[in-house]
């Protein structure tokens, strides 16, 4: 029997895009996934901004060895001038605050075990800085940033903590994305063509696994060579 046949992951965000390609890749390696989502059919149906929720969803679980926080949304496509507080507030609490209570719930057990994986999603966003996404590139440099400290505090524990930080990729999440932006953003990327979600769920699926044993708290890029730095 191996490894990955006895470890347990959670995935949130785990029925539509980056998420559900990482659920269906995880479980190709014989790993038992459980998903968190806002939508119908998820293990776990919750917003992950219900902090109290989250807090209490390790009892409801057996021992989770893999976390892969993939819950996010983009927020207002306007320019920073037009942006509102209250926008500012709503995908920071999604995309920063939900990255940073699963993963404050769901590590202690990793350290205890002596072995975990978490892997969170960036974005090109936070390194370039979208324009007229000021909000959503800016929460996706918040979680590198958490993720980079992470990464250090737990380093000699056996929980690696990585990202990901895609380019455009083909998802529901760009679904309301114009034309015009996206032939923008992938006017921007060498390979000439947006990614894929299986594309990235592959390295996911490596980052989750025995064969990375000397990264942590790094920034992994799928860019299709965009990324500069």
């Amino acid at each position: 029997m191996s490894a990955n046949s006895s470890r347990t992951a959670l995935v949130t965000g785990g029925l539509s895009g980056l998420g559900a390609a990482t659920v269906t890749r995880l479980r190709e390696e014989g790993i038992k996934v459980f998903t968190v989502d806002i939508a119908d059919g998820a293990d776990f149906q919750m917003d992950v901004t219900d902090f109290d929720a989250v807090a209490k969803l390790p009892s409801q679980l057996p021992r989770i060895d893999i976390l892969v926080t993939s819950a996010g949304i983009v927020g207002p496509n306007i320019p920073l001038l037009q942006t509102e507080e209250q926008q500012w507030k709503q995908v920071f609490d999604i995309n920063v605050l939900g990255t940073a209570s699963f993963i404050k719930a769901f590590a202690p057990a990793m350290v205890e075990n002596g072995w975990g994986r978490i892997v969170t999603f960036a974005s090109m966003a936070a390194k370039d800085g979208n324009p007229n996404l000021s909000i959503y590139s800016a929460t996706k440099a918040a979680v590198v940033a958490l993720t980079k400290s992470v990464g250090k505090e737990l380093a000699t524990t056996g929980v690696l903590v990585n990202t990901v930080a895609p380019a455009v990729i083909e998802t529901p999440m760009n679904k309301d994305t114009s034309d015009e932006v996206l032939a923008r953003l992938t006017s921007l990327i060498p390979m000439n063509r947006i990614g894929k979600a299986e594309e990235v769920a592959e390295l996911v699926a490596w980052l989750c696994s025995d064969k990375v044993s000397f990264s942590t708290g790094a920034v992994y890029d799928i860019s299709g060579g965009r990324a500069t730095y």
